[in-house]
Formats: structure tokens, sequence, C-alpha cells
């Protein structure tokens, strides 16, 4: 393995904007960004900026019906089809939207490919994990799926077993679906419960395809679940199963949602919890993948006080500069955060939390609904990969 962390990164890609009123704020990925340069990381990795995914490399996932409509509900916003998702509530159509969309995807797809071919060590776009999008239409925010176009990319290279990990507060659908019958790809959603939270599916009892057994994994928490919750359920199913599925890469999507003070989820996770998955999943990927890591930011609409404290640790564990949780937020981040949003920004790293968990060893609960959604994925899906439920 040679060179550094990429960090993927065009300032266009914060043309991705379904306009004022939408939470999903472009602003978030341009204080990210901002943030990660006051912490001088972009010095510790290379700041990379790849070209649009082309047709082709969208077909890879996508239908060229869809991408068609795409560019036209970019060409002339007010003609979008909502019978492809475009023009909705929650995926309105803009003008340049098939550039923005295809721009975020090509980083993905150059980032899977830098990091198999060994020209990065670990590799990060945090504008990226729009997990939502459909073969054939926009969804939940989501217009074209990076994170599966990066998968099918790997696979496309000759990549034998993909492992993906989404810990989004929201179900990887759009993931799952696309590898749902294939049997390369291991797909593992931590997420708030489908009864209480879009897109409603992540139920354990989803677990793949025909020829796919036991690849889609689901551990649906109930809502109010916070860090010890949170991360023992983690700890209980994801690195048993990557170590019993050996992946020759790791795709991890680390939405921001799961945080307390996220508007439209449920969960109870600090920036201290979300900051111990990381380094797991950091962890993790050397301990399965030969290292081979590439990390996707997603869902976040905390746009100030939580999003990009979050991806900027990423990006810290990912260049091998982990930020310290007591690290204070820089003067000239919070005065710019204030002048672009006019809200007060936080003023340290983490939330000064305590992430610590009891592990799954320790002993099952059944009064605990926590312990019921691990044990219910576990059953599942662990006997598929040889493991003790």
């Amino acid at each position: 393995m040679s060179g550094r962390a990429h960090l993927m990164w065009d300032q266009a890609v914060t043309g991705y904007d379904f306009g004022p009123e939408h939470p999903m704020d472009p602003v978030r990925l341009a204080l990210t960004m901002r943030l990660v340069e006051e912490l001088g990381l972009d010095k510790a990795a290379d700041v990379v900026a790849a070209p649009a995914a082309g047709d082709s490399t969208l077909r890879l996932v996508h239908r060229q019906d869809y991408i068609d409509a795409v560019r036209q509900a970019s060409a002339a916003p007010e003609a979008a089809d909502p019978s492809y998702g475009l023009g909705t509530v929650d995926d309105p159509a803009f003008a340049g939207m098939h550039e923005a969309s295809a721009l975020i995807a090509g980083q993905s797809v150059a980032a899977a490919e830098a990091v198999w071919e060994g020209r990065a060590t670990h590799a990060v776009n945090f504008a990226g994990g729009l997990h939502h999008a459909m073969p054939g239409a926009a969804s939940g925010f989501c217009v074209y799926n990076d994170a599966a176009l990066a998968i099918a990319r790997l696979l496309e290279l000759g990549v034998e077993r993909v492992a993906y990990v989404d810990v989004d507060v929201h179900h990887g659908d759009g993931v799952q679906a696309a590898f749902w019958d294939d049997p390369r790809v291991l797909t593992v959603s931590v997420h708030e419960h489908p009864s209480t939270l879009f897109p409603q599916t992540g139920w354990p009892e989803e677990t793949g395809g025909p020829g796919a057994e036991g690849q889609a994994v689901n551990v649906a928490l109930p809502a109010g679940t916070g860090d010890a919750g949170w991360l023992r359920a983690f700890h209980a199913v994801v690195p048993e199963l990557l170590g019993a599925w050996r992946p020759q890469v790791l795709v991890s999507q680390h939405g921001a949602d799961t945080h307390a003070e996220d508007p439209l989820a449920h969960l109870a996770v600090s920036l201290d919890a979300q900051r111990a998955v990381m380094e797991t999943c950091h962890a993790l990927a050397h301990e399965q993948a030969d290292g081979r890591w590439l990390a996707l930011g997603g869902g976040g609409y905390a746009v100030v006080d939580v999003v990009p404290r979050s991806w900027a640790h990423l990006c810290a564990v990912a260049a091998g500069r982990p930020v310290s949780p007591t690290t204070e937020v820089p003067e000239s981040w919070r005065a710019e955060a204030l002048r672009r949003t006019g809200q007060q920004a936080p003023y340290r790293m983490t939330d000064g939390r305590d992430a610590s968990w009891a592990d799954w060893e320790a002993g099952y609960d059944p009064a605990s609904p926590v312990d019921r959604a691990v044990r219910a994925a576990r059953r599942t899906v662990f006997p598929a990969h040889g493991l003790l439920p």
C-alpha cells in the first residue's frame, strides 16, 4: 500500500442543493471542509478532486431512463417527473441536479478505485453516503447512490468480497436493494427501527435474496437508544460478521443523524460514540481487509452543532491523526459558522460523553429492547455465516 489517505473534495459538491427550506443544507459540507482545514487535517491527507461519474459508471447501478430523467430535471426543474422520485417534497428538482449528483458519485467511485489499487491508505468522501437512491428513482434526499456505485465499481475491478457497514440513523435501503441477490456483498445496517422512521425498511427478517441468504443484515434499534445501547449493538454484530466474511474492502457510511440533536430522527447518540465507531471501522479495515477502507458521510441535519465535527473526526481517523475529544473548536471556525448560518457553534470537538458499553458476551437481557434487536439480527443471519446466534 502506498500513498496517504485521500480526502475527496471539490467545492462544486455544495451545488447539491435542494433549496433554502430543505433540511439537507449544503452548508454542512462547506463547514465540514472548513473545519478540516482549521484543524490542519488537509495537510495530513491528500485532498483529491475527481471527475463526475459518466453514464457508463452510473449504469452500474442506475437505469439509463432514470439517468435521462435526472438530466432532464436538471435542465428544466419545473418539468421533473415525479414517477422517478424527482420534483417531490423529499427530492425537489434543481438546476444542475445531474451534474452535482454525478460529481458526488464520481468522488466515491474514484476513492474506491484508489483504495483498491493501493494509491491511498484509506479514502473519505463525506459528501457521499447517499444510500437511499434506487436504480430507477430518487429517494430520501438521494439522487445517485454513490455508495452502491463505489461497491459496484469494486466488483467490476475484480473484488470478490465487499463489506458495507451503514450506521446512519436511517436504513441503508438503496445499497441493500442494489446487492440483494449478490453473494459478493455483505450489507450491514444499524439504524432506528422502521416502525418509527423512514424508509420503513430494515427489518431483521430482510436477509438477502436467493443465493445471497444472510448477506443483508439489519439491526433495528428502538427510538431513544443512546450511546451504550448503540455501541453494544454495533459491537455485538459487526466485528464478528466481518471476521467471518473476511472482506477485501470495507465501505462504511457514517451518517451523523444518529445524534441526539438531529431534528429528523429519534436516537440519542453522542459525537463521542460516533467517533468511537469510526475508530472501530478503521481498526476492522486493518484487521479484516488489509487496511482498505472507504468511509462516506450520509445524513445529518444539525448542520452546525453536529455534522462538521462528526465528519472532521472521520477525516482525522482516516488520515491517522485522530483529534482528541477535549480539543477546542477553533474560534475562527466558530466565527465562520456564525457568519454563514447565524447559529452559535459548539466550543469543543465532542460532547464529553463516556462512550462505553457492555460487551455482548456479558450476557443477554431479554428485558432490554436493544438486546432483543441484537438477538433478532444475530438469529436471522449468523447461522448463514457459520456463527452461533
